[in-house]
């Protein structure tokens, strides 16, 4: 539910997760039997139970915490390909080719058509306490199908990413840098007045280091911010260039070496992590525990898409990243949360701190533990703020 009103508080609340440790204890800054008074959008005030506002909801005990930051999704597309997951939970291996289909089924698809099935998206996230979120463009792959998935994007969220470089497509095939030229060029044109980041994917079948360089230093050239996917589907290049290039984010990190670590950890270069693509596609889960202990940066995002990672679930990936990446439940909650924020470089959102935006998950259970405790259960009683 989006509350828009000039003052709201969330009272009763028996567990608030800050993401500020002056303001509780441990390092979600955790405190007890509190209220969050958010006025018109943006955190007021914290305090114990009990505070007064135009508008009141009751907690009833249960917890609350930050709105979750999703920071890597693939939202603009038609068509359907449930038959390629059950091909691959059969044995069929995953190699990225399945995008081609979505391509064609998106270049087919009206405008109008494609902004609602987003908008139904987007409502099933707001819905499972998502409240920020990035969505990139790549089913267009060619000038005009990218800047209009580009417009649609950005009619819903300021954090809209240009990834004509996702896949060559087959009108392309074997001129991959004739492509890439396309993409640095023209298609670039086209979408820079509509996009706040640029990505490409750096991966064995897509393109390599030297073109994905290419497309990340022509949309820093067009004053776009640089994301990366990279080290998906096997050891590569993709998470030592998006280091050297200043991204503010890698995406996938299933394969790291030890140098890829300690570039990541000396770096601010977020190491975004995509649990659910790893479980849809069969792929070895990332040991997260190595990132965190050299002292990197991390997220966790969904990276929803028709293919590889059809969920809107934050929640889902706080489960499996608890269950099967070593990661603590406390680091999966800064990582949905403080760490997305991060790899959108943005300080306003992923906390409850006075001045920081009012965006909040209501649980329906007594602590953020639940999350992993109980995988599968539809847990967010109520979103807090809009998706966008």
């Amino acid at each position: 539910m989006s509350h828009d009103t000039s003052s709201l508080v969330i009272d009763n609340i028996g567990l608030l997760v800050t993401n500020d440790p002056s303001l509780g204890s441990g390092p979600l800054g955790e405190l007890k039997n509190a209220s969050v008074v958010i006025t018109d959008g943006f955190v007021e005030s914290i305090g114990p139970s009990g505070a007064a506002a135009d508008w009141h909801i009751d907690a009833d005990g249960a917890c609350v915490l930050p709105g979750f930051v999703d920071s890597h999704t693939h939202l603009v597309f038609a068509g359907d390909r449930s038959e390629e997951f059950t091909a691959r939970m059969a044995g069929k291996p995953y190699d990225g080719g399945g995008i081609r289909v979505t391509t064609d089924a998106t270049r087919r698809t009206s405008t109008d058509e494609l902004h609602r099935l987003l908008q139904l998206r987007l409502a099933e996230a707001h819905r499972a306490g998502t409240t920020t979120i990035e969505i990139k463009s790549g089913y267009g792959l060619n000038v005009d199908d990218e800047v209009r998935s580009l417009e649609i994007a950005k009619t819903y969220t300021a954090e809209s990413t240009f990834l004509g470089a996702h896949l060559l497509p087959s009108e392309f095939e074997g001129r991959a840098d004739d492509y890439i030229d396309l993409v640095c060029g023209e298609m670039l044109d086209g979408a820079a007045g509509h996009s706040k980041w640029i990505d490409a994917f750096c991966e064995t079948g897509a393109f390599d280091v030297d073109q994905s360089r290419a497309v990340l230093e022509a949309g820093k050239a067009a004053g776009l911010g640089l994301r990366l996917h990279g080290n998906q589907l096997g050891h590569g290049h993709g998470v030592q260039l998006a280091v050297e290039c200043g991204c503010a984010s890698v995406d996938h990190c299933t394969y790291l070496s030890d140098g890829d670590i300690e570039a990541l950890a000396g770096s601010d270069t977020v190491a975004t992590f995509l649990p659910a693509a790893d479980f849809s596609t069969k792929q070895p889960y990332i040991d997260a525990r190595r990132v965190i202990d050299a002292g990197a940066t991390v997220a966790i995002a969904s990276n929803c898409n028709p293919g590889s990672s059809y969920t809107t679930s934050m929640s889902f990936c706080i489960a499996i990243a608890v269950r099967e990446m070593e990661m603590t439940i406390e680091e999966a909650i800064q990582a949905v949360t403080i760490g997305g924020a991060a790899a959108l470089r943005r300080n306003d959102i992923g906390r409850l701190t006075p001045g920081s935006a009012g965006h909040a998950a209501i649980l329906d259970a007594p602590s953020y533990h639940h999350l992993a405790y109980r995988p599968g259960v539809p847990l967010i009683r109520d979103t807090i703020g809009p998706l966008g």
